[in-house]
């Protein structure tokens, strides 16, 4: 059976979109892009968020555009484990999150992002990567990693796809902007 996503169990993780990193990234400018329009749509949606940092002090901090789409939001967990399901101060805002059903998105596709989706996949929670908002520095990386994600029974949607699916009807309030979001 596929499950809808569920806006009042859902939570988007935002993985590692630094400054230091993403000028190697494939396509990292289309993917902020995508990451900023789902930070959008997710605070539209009331959605929680939580954001990784992969060692910052060498690779910076998050991209200036998504912590400014973030807002008041932007609280970086920083982290050294490629999996943030293997960091305790992660797993705590996590878990007291009390969501479970996790968005994806962010680089590395085949390290950090795949760690983790698979790790909390296999701690029993319902994982989806949203496919457009997620890269590599090369794209076989990338490609081989949402190969290997499926093969784990991830699920895979792209922005338009989760907001969509979130949202389930044209009658609700935010509709029109979310819309205007993915358009």
């Amino acid at each position: 059976m596929i499950n809808t996503t569920d806006r009042s169990d859902t939570i988007l993780v935002v993985v590692d979109l630094q400054e230091r990193m993403m000028p190697a990234i494939c396509k990292g400018e289309k993917v902020i892009d995508n990451v900023n329009r789902l930070i959008r749509g997710c605070q539209r949606l009331k959605i929680p968020i939580l954001i990784t940092e992969q060692y910052p002090q060498g690779l910076g901090q998050t991209v200036e555009s998504v912590r400014n789409a973030l807002g008041e939001e932007y609280k970086p967990l920083a982290k050294t484990t490629f999996s943030a399901a293997k960091d305790m101060d992660f797993m705590r805002a996590f878990e007291a999150s009390g969501r479970h059903q996790v968005l994806m998105c962010g680089v590395e596709t085949h390290v950090c992002v795949y760690q983790t989706a698979r790790d909390l996949h296999n701690l029993g929670w319902s994982v989806e990567v949203v496919a457009d908002a997620v890269a590599s520095r090369s794209q076989r990386n990338r490609d081989i990693a949402l190969e290997r994600m499926e093969h784990h029974g991830i699920d895979f949607s792209t922005v338009e796809m989760a907001l969509f699916d979130i949202m389930e009807s044209s009658t609700i309030p935010e509709f029109k902007t979310i819309a205007g979001i993915v358009k």
